[in-house]
This record gives C-alpha cells, structure tokens and sequence, in this order.
C-alpha cells in the first residue's frame, strides 16, 4: 500500500520503436504567472538555455504557462528528470498534456500545439543517420545491459491528498487560505474551514497549474502553493518599523524601501523599485489635520482621481495616474497629526482591443503591503517630529513641500469676471486640450462657450462662486496712444496677486486690419494672455490674446494684441450673459488700480 505524505514512484517501459498508434503529445510546465509580462520574461528566459520553450494561455483562468515540448510521455519524462537533476527548471515542474492549453503567446506567430511530440529533445543528439550501402559484416557487439527504469513523481490520489491534509492545524490550514487569496482565487474568511469556497478556490488553482482539478490539494501542491507566497513575501521584507523620531511603529517592505531622510513634517523611506513610503509626523489638532489633508492633494505624488475621505479625526486619499497608485492616511494620536503614505508604482498599461479602455496590470503585491501597514500602523506616544527636522540640509523650493514635489498645472493663463456668478472670459488657447481647467488652483470650471475665430472661451465654475467684483467693460473706444495695463498672472500663478505690465494703444486694428482686435505696445508674458486690459479708471477696454504663431513671423516681444471690449460684448451677448458696461473715465491710483485688478483677474490652470 502506499503511504500519504510519500512521494509515489512508478517506473515506466520505454515503447518499441514503430509502435504504429498516434501518440499525445506531453509538455514539461515550469511556470504559471498571472500576468502575461511575468510569462513573457519567463518564457525568454529559459529559452536563453534550454530549447522548445513555448508559451500559452491557461484556458479561461486569465494565466500563463510556460512549457518545453512538444514531447512523446517517455522523451517528456526523460526531460523533466534531466532538468531537474541539473537544476535548470523549479522543483516542483510537472508532466502536462495540451488539455489545459491555450492560444500561444511565445515564441509569437508558433503554433506548437500543431507540432507531432518529438521523440527524442532538442538539446540531446539524435540517432545518425544510416548510409545507403551494401552493409558490412562486423562482429556481434556484446549485449549491453537493460537501461535502468527512471522513476517519475505523480500526484497523490483525492484519498490520500484528503488523508495527508487532516493532518494540517490550524495555522497550516489558514496559511493556505491566505496563499489561494494572494493567488488570486480565494475572496472569503481566513478561518482555516474548507468549505465550499476553499475547495472551489483549490479547484481554481489546480486548473489554472494545469493540474487535476479535485478541490483537494496534494502535499506536493500544497508545498508549491505556499513555496510561491511565502518567496514573495521574503521577496518584499514585510517587517515592523519604530521611527523613533516620528513616534510611529508600521511594518514596512524592508527589501523595498529604506529610510532616506526627514523633511519635516515627513520622513521618506524610498528604494530602487519605485515604491516609496513616507511617515507623517506632526504637532497639532484638528485645523492642523484638515490643512494638511488639502496640502497633500496639491502634491504631485497624490493623483488628482480617486476617493476622498474626511472625518472628525482622521482622513484617507487614494488616486491613481498613468504612473502610480498613491494612498494616504493621517489621524489624531497622542496630541498630534500621525499618518502615512504609500507610493507605488503604476502597472503596465493595457488596452482593450475592441473598446479602447485603458487599464494596468494589477502588482498584487501593493495591496499586501498597504494592508499590512494599515493594521500594523500606530503611534508609540508624544513624540514627534521636530518642526525643523532635516530641514537644514533639505533642498529648497517653492515647488517642494518637505521633499514632496507640488503638482504644477500643463500650463496657467489669466481671465477675469465678467458676470456675479462667477462667469469667467479666457482665451481659447488658455483651455485647448485640458482635461481639468481650475480657477485660482481651488475651483473647478467648465468650458460653456468658445469662438476659435475671435479666440475667446467662456468659462462658469462647477460650484457656485461669487467674486469680489467683476470687469465693467468700456463702451467706447480709448484714443490712440492713451495708457493702458495688463492684469494678469505673469509667472503662472507663482505671486499670489496678479502684476500689472503697462503699455499703450498702439493702433484701434490688427497688423491686417481686423476691427475686432487692437494693437497694443506692450511687453506681455504668457501667463498675462487672458487677463483684462484695463484703462487708467480701471475700465475693460479688452483681453489681452496669445500671441500669433504659425505662419512663419516672429513679432517684436513689444507687440501685443486684444479683444475689443466691444468684441467681448458681442460674444458675451450671444451666449446670454449680461455685460456690466460703463462709459465713466477716470484716473485711478496704481495702488487702487492693482487693487481692482486683484479682485477681478483670476488664474485659469489646465491639466492635463
């Protein structure tokens, strides 16, 4: 009888030659991953050293094999054990047949499963070839001795595997529930009770390995289904960190990331795959919590999509970009803001061939990581860190926040009010091609209206906005040659106030004689483009508009071109917005001037 727990043995014959039955081809597995990325790189590896590398889908499973073949039962036997022994493929490959076997991925274009099984590998030297003559009498060769029959592994019966599985405990059994959760196949408690939802998820996991599906895992399989999580969690390093200074205790991937140094209120823990994490540390209370659950949504590291969550004492943030997968936590503990922040590299990018949409390879390993961090993470008492902390030899920049690159707009424009609600008049070419446009870097707004051919956009903002006060536009024309200024965010929203760029009204028309522009002698910057062009009493006498490229001319950088207020008066009429006009001229102080200009301009942001 033979015994659970043992490996089985059996011996097989080798078949005479000329058998004339149609042989099944058999493959050596020795690998499965649930990306196809990690099967590509497998695949191209082995075959750097061994032949007949081939690589497939596991049916429906959403796996990948990779496999040598195809072989008879007896060459893939003989190979498996050679490999083995040679230590050229995992302990724990198998003998397989093109059953489980799908569409083929490497080599691209290969269709083995087409191929007749070989007989004998590629890497092993077939018979030669005999001449075609009249033989040759020799003497009889002495009889050589009968090859030794090679024993080959099997599978454990559904009997035995049951037998050699009642003697796991409790720790073993969890243990294999949590390995099949990493796997992906196993949603429920981890209890340690196979019931149907473990058996299921052994049955899943059987199939997508190629294997038998029983439901019921051989020592074998149980072995290499813990082998795979327990190497990547020794690939990953989780372990508990106490940051002294911080006063945090987390466990951290250990084999990702390092400490590195402290910018207060943050100490960075980074590593050479990506990942970063970095520690929250800070005196304060509730306003404290609040302000900083705003600063880090204007950080680079904290994508703009994502959920939101903030409560009375804590708060949660999680986005997502083309590039990473950031999630943050901050509570109130011991007197003081305490958090964390989990940075992760995005996966590869993927897209649907028949609907277009975009996803990314899931790396399981992430949500390993940030739930071990989110039941381990606490605070280990008052201390904190010092307001100063590394401070000192941080590198300094208004686009830094203690090491934490902020997040800068695709590009900044200027506009203005022009209507109580918060209606907002740009140029065109301050929105084109945004995804997200931002008035002042804190209000969401939408394009309502455009006119490419005056190059003016309208803008209203998502959430209702009233402004301190809105343009009055001039409804006459200023005489040539009279003073002007551009409000506006020159430096693309760097100084909190817009600057005033004074200048003159060089000509009523365009350089081509447009009536619906004027000419101005002004040195504008990029950021002014939108921004009102205001008379010495403060009126709207137009909008300054990009400069002209395209054709070739590069104008004077004193060469400056506006809207008409009349111009904007017509556009604002015909997408029904009431116009605020005056026919008052004045003379304001610069200090009134900029005042007014304050109140009126605002920065118009584009993400992209």
């Amino acid at each position: 009888m033979r015994r659970a727990f043992s490996a089985i043995v059996i011996f097989v014959s080798l078949f005479v030659a000329g058998a004339a039955v149609a042989q099944q081809s058999f493959w050596v597995q020795i690998q499965a991953t649930p990306t196809l990325r990690d099967a590509e790189d497998a695949a191209r590896r082995y075959a750097q050293t061994i032949p007949d590398v081939n690589g497939f889908r596991l049916g429906a499973s959403g796996w990948y094999a990779v496999a040598l073949g195809p072989y008879t039962e007896a060459a893939a036997t003989d190979r498996l054990l050679d490999l083995r022994a040679r230590a050229e493929i995992p302990g724990d490959a198998y003998i397989a047949n093109s059953d489980a076997y799908g569409q083929q991925f490497w080599p691209v274009g290969a269709n083995a499963l087409a191929n007749a099984p070989v007989a004998v590998p590629a890497d092993e030297p077939a018979p030669e070839a005999v001449a075609d003559e009249a033989p040759v009498a020799e003497a009889e060769p002495a009889a050589e001795p009968a090859p030794e029959p090679q024993p080959v592994l099997v599978e454990e019966t559904r009997a035995e595997a049951l037998a050699s599985e009642r003697l796991l405990d409790g720790d073993q059994r969890k243990l294999l529930q949590i390995a099949l959760r990493w796997e992906g196949f196993y949603t429920s408690l981890i209890d340690g009770d196979f019931g149907p939802g473990t058996r299921g998820a052994m049955a899943a996991w059987q199939a997508a390995r190629g294997y038998e599906e029983t439901g019921v895992l051989t020592t074998r399989q149980r072995n290499a289904l813990v082998q795979g999580y327990t190497d990547m969690l020794a690939s990953m390093g989780l372990a508990p960190v106490t940051d002294a200074q911080a006063g945090i205790s987390v466990t951290l991937p250990g084999a990702m990331v390092g400490f590195t140094r402290y910018e207060a209120p943050f100490a960075h823990y980074e590593g050479d795959e990506g990942v970063r994490v970095v520690l929250i540390s800070q005196r304060g209370d509730k306003a404290t919590l609040y302000g900083l659950y705003d600063i880090l949504q204007t950080l680079e590291v904290v994508p703009v999509d994502g959920e939101r969550q903030r409560r009375d004492s804590d708060f949660a943030i999680e986005g997502a970009n083309d590039e990473i997968v950031t999630y943050a936590y901050a509570t109130l503990a011991d007197g003081a803001v305490k958090g964390f922040m989990l940075i992760w590299p995005q996966g590869a990018r993927v897209t649907d061939a028949q609907t277009g949409a975009v996803s990314y390879e899931v790396d399981r390993r992430r949500a390993l990581v940030l739930d071990a961090m989110r039941e381990s993470f606490a605070s280990t008492g008052p201390a904190v860190l010092d307001d100063n902390a590394g401070l000192d030899t941080a590198t300094q920049s208004i686009d830094l926040v203690s090491g934490l690159e902020i997040r800068r707009a695709e590009k900044a424009r200027s506009g203005f009010f022009i209507s109580p609600e918060g209606a907002v008049i740009t140029t065109t070419e301050a929105v084109d091609g945004c995804t997200r446009i931002t008035l002042d870097e804190s209000y969401e707004a939408k394009v309502t209206a455009l006119d490419g051919d005056l190059g003016i956009a309208l803008l209203m903002p998502v959430q209702p906005l009233a402004p301190m006060a809105v343009g009055e536009l001039l409804s006459f024309e200023p005489r040539l040659q009279s003073e002007l200024a551009v409000a506006g965010y020159s430096y693309g929203g760097r100084l909190s106030s817009p600057t005033l760029t004074f200048g003159k009204l060089a000509d009523v028309k365009g350089l081509a004689g447009e009536t619906t522009v004027s000419r101005l002698d002004i040195r504008a910057q990029d950021g002014d483009t939108g921004g009102p062009v205001l008379d010495q009493g403060g009126a709207v006498v137009g909008m300054l508009l990009a400069s002209p490229s395209g054709d070739g001319r590069l104008l004077p950088a004193d060469v400056g071109f506006a809207a008409k207020s009349e111009t904007l008066v017509g556009f604002l009429t015909a997408n029904g917005v009431p116009v605020a006009a005056t026919d008052i001229q004045g003379a304001l102080t610069p200090y009134d001037l900029s005042a007014l200009a304050a109140d009126i301009t605002v920065l118009v942001s584009c993400w992209k």
